[in-house]
């Protein structure tokens, strides 16, 4: 009998030839790069959300997504959607490994390796790797937000001041836990980060934020959620925050990780 290895997996999207197609014949509205960017990262998550797969917006002309439990092969559908109702096209790698981040490693090698994102000549290639035996293991979810984001913010500064300084906040928490747990966390709207972490205890998530606090002042809280896919994670992720929000509590849901080592 094969081995079955149990990983994450991850898929990244790149725009073919993005950078020249803006210049040519000349170039092009910013306004209408930025509408073709939003609809096409709407088209993405509305593709992996009905695989339970959770997709991250990255630079827009590079987009990635945890997608447990699709198989590879259908991001061919994905391409030909976006062939058929975009000017352009894109190519998807597909990694595995034990964390997020070596999963988007591999995914991003592997388009390296078929072409640069501005080569004329790569369209629409689908890099998966090797066709071995795999088994998907459980996701772990955290949802961060401000803690009374309207009262100590939004109510109090003016909106460039709040923006900054819930960048500031994110920035600090998606390198840590990126250096220090291997997870890939992005902001995804108001004062809301996700991160999407490998097998880690509940003392990563107390440090986290505890980091974020010395370094910035601003008070975060998190729901964890554990779950076989991103989605079912998320949602568990989702309700531990608003016990979260109604309780005071600064964690929630970290009942079902492993134990801190």
């Amino acid at each position: 009998m094969e081995a079955v290895t149990t990983v994450m997996q991850v898929a990244l999207i790149q725009i073919d030839d993005y950078g020249p197609w803006t210049v040519t014949p000349e170039p092009r509205r910013e306004t209408d790069l930025q509408s073709l960017q939003a609809s096409l990262f709407a088209d993405f998550a509305e593709f992996v959300g009905a695989y339970d797969g959770y997709a991250f917006y990255g630079r827009f002309d590079n987009m990635y997504a945890v997608v447990n439990e699709i198989d590879p092969t259908a991001f061919e559908r994905f391409q030909r959607r976006v062939r058929n109702s975009y000017p352009v096209t894109v190519s998807v790698g597909v990694g595995r490994a034990s964390t997020p981040v070596e999963a988007l490693d591999v995914a991003s090698e592997r388009l390296q390796a078929a072409g640069s994102a501005q080569d004329g000549d790569r369209r629409e290639v689908l890099a998966v790797g090797s066709d071995e035996p795999v088994e998907t293991g459980s996701v772990t979810v955290g949802h961060f937000d401000v803690v009374d984001v309207t009262g100590s913010l939004t109510d109090q500064r003016n909106a460039v001041d709040v923006t900054l300084a819930i960048r500031r906040a994110t920035l600090e928490l998606v390198t840590y836990l990126r250096h220090e747990y291997d997870s890939i966390a992005h902001f995804v709207g108001g004062d809301n980060i996700i991160a999407v972490c490998p097998d880690i205890g509940p003392g990563a998530f107390d440090d986290a934020i505890e980091h974020v606090n010395a370094e910035t002042g601003i008070e975060l809280q998190v729901g964890v959620g554990r779950g076989p896919t991103a989605h079912v994670a998320g949602d568990e992720a989702k309700a531990a925050l608003e016990q979260c929000r109604a309780t005071g509590a600064r964690i929630r849901g970290v009942d079902k990780l492993p134990a801190d080592d």
